[in-house]
């Protein structure tokens, strides 16, 4: 199973760097939100969650699971979320102003 996440987490990273080298600004931005997602996969796959086991040690327990690598994704996901939408607002005022969202077309030339 963990196999399968980390195959996931590569795809994820791989789409994200191919997205994040594009020209226009909403697919740098879906690059982004693969990559934090890609990053989500990781940590929880290094953290080798064990499932059914208790997140805190009490007496009698000798197996437990560890909640910080589950408390970094939450976090995680909640800054993810706050970059997607300052990245969503930015890319629509600038497609607004500037009536492109080409990259190249934003970088304006030599006489500029």
């Amino acid at each position: 199973m963990e196999i399968i996440i980390i195959i996931l987490a590569g795809v994820l990273f791989t789409t994200a760097i191919y997205n994040l080298l594009q020209k226009q600004l909403l697919r740098i931005i879906i690059g982004t939100i693969l990559l934090s997602h890609g990053a989500h996969l990781f940590i929880l796959t290094m953290g080798k969650l064990k499932r059914g086991q208790p997140p805190v040690l009490t007496d009698g327990v000798s197996e437990y699971t560890d909640p910080l690598p589950q408390a970094l994704i939450l976090t995680s996901i909640v800054i993810s979320f706050g970059i997607t939408a300052l990245l969503l607002v930015l890319a629509y005022r600038t497609s607004q102003e500037n009536k492109t969202d080409n990259m190249e077309e934003l970088r304006g030339n030599s006489n500029e």
